[in-house]
């Protein structure tokens, strides 16, 4: 059986900050909160038995950072790979830009529509399909390594927001992930996927350590 852990990265704003739309282009490091959200995800894996065999993140510094707390708060030793296809999506004009000011341009149904169903609002540089894709070729990949493992390959992903959320379409059941789930990770927070009986299954969502 493979184990496929997706972590969204932790805090990047401290409470005294104002929280914007950080996508691929602002890349932040994590806040003391992130840090403390990076090794309670550790001490997750740690007792619950998922200490990965493999850990991949984006390029950019908060899923790093939150990869390399996690992954030695495990006792887990091995160095993170990054990957393009899990770096966040690019916001466009609402880039890096408070909430209030994002709602103004594009309506509060837009940002309905992208948390629910994962509908990118006009004006994001997103693809969807191309997204969609990449977790499914990542899924195949993985898969094929399952087999040099006596257990059971255990992967970790340390991504984004905007990514994570479709990672549910391996399982070919998206609308029946959205039935049970909000379809977003919080910040910190794991989804749990695992492959077995020639499916994929999603079997927790949103877990915060």
């Amino acid at each position: 059986m493979t184990t496929l852990i997706i972590a969204r990265h932790g805090n990047t704003f401290a409470p005294e900050d104002t929280p914007t739309r950080v996508g691929a282009r602002t890349d932040l490091p994590l806040v003391e909160k992130g840090e403390e959200q990076a090794r309670a995800i550790g001490r997750y894996l740690n007792e619950n038995k998922l200490i990965p065999d493999v850990v991949y993140t984006s390029n950019l510094q908060r899923t790093i950072e939150t990869a390399r707390i996690a992954v030695k708060e495990s006792g887990f030793s091995n160095h993170p790979y990054q990957l393009d296809m899990f770096n966040e999506i690019d916001y466009g004009p609402d880039e890096n830009k408070p909430e209030n000011e994002v709602i103004a341009r594009i309506g509060t149904e837009a940002i309905k529509d992208w948390d629910e169903n994962a509908i990118v609002p006009k004006g994001w540089n997103a693809d969807p399909d191309q997204i969609i894709k990449n977790w499914h070729d990542f899924a195949g990949q993985i898969r094929t390594h399952d087999d040099s493992f006596d257990h059971g390959e255990t992967i970790l992903v340390v991504t984004s927001n905007g990514i994570a959320r479709f990672a549910p379409h391996i399982t070919g059941d998206f609308e029946g992930f959205k039935e049970k789930h909000n379809i977003k990770l919080s910040t910190g927070a794991l989804g749990i996927l695992e492959y077995s009986d020639n499916c994929w299954s999603v079997t927790a969502w949103n877990v915060k350590p």
